[in-house]
């Protein structure tokens, strides 16, 4: 879209420490929003379902420490409990980003795990694709796919 002069205000994508070394939006399509001026919204931040969490590759406060550090507009961060509330206002509350080389090395840390997709499942299936999506790249409806 970005290339076809769509007229856009703002982009959501994931964008977290894994996406800096995976299929990256980061790398690919940050820069650009940013060169024309569209604000980029950063979502996924804990990798969607949590999944970089739950496989103890990143704690909570790196990965929105990372996420916030970003040249985004906004860093959106789901909350399902009060704790995870507390947790991001923490972070939030006096925030000072890292250096660019903390950044990077906690890149480098997480290109492992970032090098085959299986912790960002959004990039690598079709399971997170909506109806139109579906139909736009003809994958069947979900109730179609095998399980």
């Amino acid at each position: 879209m970005l290339s076809h002069k769509f007229p856009c205000d703002t982009v959501q994508m994931p964008l977290n420490c894994f996406d800096g070394t995976f299929r990256s939006f980061e790398q690919q399509v940050l820069p650009e929003l940013n060169r024309q001026g569209i604000a980029p919204r950063g979502m996924k931040s804990f990798g969607g379902s949590g999944e970089m969490l739950r496989k103890g590759a990143v704690t909570p406060v790196e990965a929105l420490s990372y996420a916030m550090s970003l040249p985004v507009a906004v860093t959106i961060s789901g909350i399902d409990t009060l704790e995870v509330l507390h947790q991001n206002l923490g972070k939030a509350c006096g925030f000072k980003p890292p250096e660019a080389s903390a950044m990077q090395t906690l890149r480098d840390r997480c290109r492992t795990y970032a090098a085959d997709g299986r912790l960002e499942l959004f990039k690598m299936t079709v399971k997170y694709h909506g109806k139109i999506g579906r139909e736009q790249h003809g994958y069947p409806p979900p109730e179609e796919l095998p399980l």
